[in-house]
């Protein structure tokens, strides 16, 4: 039945229409103007436009302006719009926002062509690039999924849109945007961020192809991630590149080519307990947080500098290429001493001691297992009870990690029985830190040996006695002495009866006498010279461990760390100079305003011809001591000096090695002293420590680009008043005799 509409009828039906469309209007003017006044939550203002707010990771950058890696909540770094490459540029535009150039960030036509596709079934987004920028840099909860918060959160998207517009040029917009968006899975913001992570690359060398997959994944990060789903990312890159084709800006021909290309991905994700320079990152990050706090530097608010949101610059004295080199070494050397280390144990309870309980206990108590089990309430049973139930868990190997079926307890003795390992090399006149390698795997073992880690240092220690001798004493390194056990007095109404290793036959020179590392020549210095100066000295050249006046710490019984060992030993190179060790170079905020600088300390120590006399003597321990191996081994004949040292027991093994322009310290041990080597051959620094020294230099010296020189240290401006060649001394002595023959003496 057909009804016909009377003009009245569409006269009311009419009047109703244009009362809903002022009344929608009314209600979006009324909205736009609640949101303006910030009704449901403040906008930012032009100020804020013009210093958005975002989690930006802090980069920590080496000498040869390579990143070492980041700080972050969100791993986010910045980029200019020169520094991304057309290809993403092209892709975004035509992908998300074709009319970008056209629009003032509003797209009203695009927005009421959106309205028309979703009424019929065709859902789309209306969104241009500048509203989506608006959202990722203002809205801390995202895109909301209920109606009216999302009604209202476009709206604040619209204002906050048309300011930017008004703000920034399109360029800028598009590096905003570029800069904060979200690449996925780990931690992974901005194109800086996932050009490294997916490509190892940088933003301005991402090819169509990889831009494609890049900006497909915007749509879905999780869904459209590459490394998870290849399949559905390579559908979605086809599209893009099909977007891109449609946009002109790439051929047909270009886009049936590039859809045929595999992933081609270079997956590379970072993570804090990975990358270059794990350990130096740690302790660089806490000792920056100190160092700003200690110095009152502040943002201009005045508020702290957090190094996980505030985008800082950081610059190293690190060196990414003999980072490399040291961390490399390490691994290579370190495999085939662990297996040796094994083997000496073979058919033997390394822990068949009176301490081992302890150990063994002290261990699982200090475990994250433990301590979360303590968390949720469990008894001490219960907790003993878990750690000698088989669980599944992933244990470090130097084959690689294993997932395994082991019980708590023994994978704390398997950890125990893991040989660990530190090494740092500095330049000796800068200070300049190049290397550190504070541990053998960051994941697992996160306590860093270079300078937090204290260790004995055994014989090392030795070069500071005989630096008095030398110096302070008058001592010539020709000087010949009985090599016959010393007793000296301790102070304490006791004496000291050092017990002497390897000792070496009648009477030897000082030279010799270090070269063997012999126990008895340093007794018999420190008797001549004193605890308390030998002391002295030693703490003046860096050593900030206990250091106490007692005839022990001639033969290395305090103890230090590998960073200030090396710092101590590049006084003999630096003639007589201490120069403190530094790594911290200058930090800059995310705008390249510098608002630290570090500069190294220097202090005088010993006088030049003394720190010369000591280089030689060093060096001999190289040409026919306890570090001859590196020589016919390692075929590093050029001048170097060195000190091999080794603990009692066997517990720490020691190389410091010494170059005219760098010097490097090596030390290698267990978790716990009581854990060691059956036998001092396989213990000995010479064999734990040296090798890695070795393996290390060779590949410094490999690098042509590195520009370490081969040649001699350098003798005193004045040249040298005492005599280095024992044997011209040793007849200089004996003339002297005849002389005083003659003249009846």
């Amino acid at each position: 039945m057909n009804t016909q509409l009377t003009q009245q009828d569409i006269n009311r039906y009419t009047i109703r229409f244009w009362k809903w469309i002022i009344g929608i209007i009314a209600f979006g003017a009324i909205l736009l103007f609640s949101i303006g006044l910030g009704l449901f939550g403040a906008l930012p203002d032009l100020r804020a436009l013009e210093n958005p707010k975002s989690n930006q990771a802090s980069e920590v950058i080496s000498d040869d302006n390579v990143i070492l890696g980041t700080y972050y909540v969100q791993n986010r770094s910045n980029v200019r719009y020169d520094e991304i490459s057309p290809n993403v540029i092209n892709a975004l535009i035509a992908t998300e926002d074709i009319r970008f150039y056209n629009h003032s960030g509003i797209d009203f036509k695009r927005t009421f062509t959106i309205i028309f596709y979703n009424l019929v079934g065709k859902r789309q987004g209306a969104s241009t690039i500048t509203q989506q920028l608006a959202l990722n840099m203002f809205s801390k909860e995202g895109r909301s999924k209920t109606f009216i918060k999302r009604l209202i959160q476009k709206s604040q998207e619209l204002i906050v849109a048309v300011k930017l517009e008004r703000q920034y040029t399109k360029e800028e917009i598009l590096t905003m945007y570029l800069n904060t968006v979200d690449f996925g899975s780990y931690n992974t913001y901005g194109i800086k961020s996932a050009a490294r992570t997916y490509f190892s690359t940088t933003p301005d060398k991402l090819q169509p192809e990889q831009a494609a997959i890049l900006i497909g994944m915007l749509k879905g990060p999780s869904y459209y991630n590459p490394h998870r789903n290849p399949e559905r990312a390579i559908l979605r890159r086809n599209t893009v590149l099909e977007n891109m084709n449609k946009a002109s800006y790439i051929s047909d021909q270009e886009t049936e080519r590039l859809k045929q290309l595999p992933l081609g991905l270079a997956f590379n994700p970072t993570d804090h307990n990975e990358g270059s320079a794990a350990y130096f990152r740690a302790v660089l990050k806490k000792d920056i947080q100190a160092t700003l706090e200690e110095n009152s530097i502040y943002k201009a608010d005045n508020t702290p500098y957090d190094l996980d949101r505030d985008g800082l610059k950081i610059y190293t004295t690190i060196n990414s290429r003999m980072q490399h080199y040291a961390e490399e070494s390490q691994a290579e050397y370190m495999k085939t001493l662990q297996v040796s280390f094994n083997n000496s144990w073979k058919g033997r309870d390394p822990f068949n001691f009176k301490e081992a309980k302890g150990l063994i206990d002290q261990g699982m108590r200090r475990s994250d297992r433990y301590q979360a089990l303590k968390a949720e309430g469990k008894t001490e049973e219960e907790i003993q009870q878990d750690f000698r139930t088989p669980a599944k868990m992933t244990i470090f190997s130097w084959r690689g990690e294993i997932d395994t079926l082991m019980k708590p307890i023994d994978s704390i003795k398997y950890y125990k029985l893991l040989l660990r390992n530190s090494l740092m090399s500095m330049e000796p006149q800068t200070g300049y830190v190049r290397a550190w390698v504070g541990g053998i795997n960051f994941s697992h073992f996160k306590y860093d040996q270079v300078k937090m880690g204290t260790r004995q240092v055994g014989s090392t220690a030795k070069p500071f006695t005989y630096a008095v001798a030398i110096g302070n004493a008058g001592f010539s390194p020709c000087y010949m002495v009985d090599n016959l056990p010393v007793s000296i007095d301790a102070g304490d109404g006791t004496t000291y009866n050092p017990r002497a290793y390897r000792s070496l036959p009648g009477p030897i020179t000082l030279k010799k006498g270090l070269a063997h590392s012999q126990n008895n020549s340093t007794m018999f210095l420190m008797s001549q010279v004193g605890a308390t100066a030998v002391s002295t000295l030693t703490k003046n050249m860096g050593i900030t461990s206990p250091v106490p006046a007692v005839p022990s710490i001639a033969l290395g019984s305090f103890e230090a760390s590998v960073y200030d060992m090396a710092g101590a030993y590049s006084v003999f190179v630096n003639h007589g100079i201490w120069t403190e060790p530094i790594y911290l170079l200058r930090i800059e905020d995310k705008n390249g305003n510098v608002i630290y600088e570090r500069k190294p300390k220097i202090k005088v120590v010993m006088d030049e011809q003394t720190a010369y006399v000591m280089t030689d003597m060093l060096k001999a321990v190289i040409k026919e001591g306890t570090g001859v191996r590196l020589g016919w081994k390692y075929k590093l004949t050029n001048p170097i000096g060195g000190k091999t040292g080794t603990t009692n027991n066997n517990s720490d093994g020691w190389f410091m090695g010494i170059t005219p322009e760098l010097v490097t310290g090596v030390w290698t041990g267990a978790e716990d002293r009581a854990i060691h080597f059956t036998s001092t051959s396989f213990g000995e620094g010479a064999n734990t420590a040296l090798p890695i020294f070795g393996l290390y230099m060779q590949k410094v010296y490999a690098d042509k680009t590195l520009q370490y020189t081969k040649g001699d240290f350098p003798v005193p401006k004045g040249g040298v008043n005492i005599t280095l060649d024992c044997g011209v001394y040793l007849q200089q002595q004996s003339e002297e005799t005849e002389l005083d023959k003659k003249l009846g003496f």
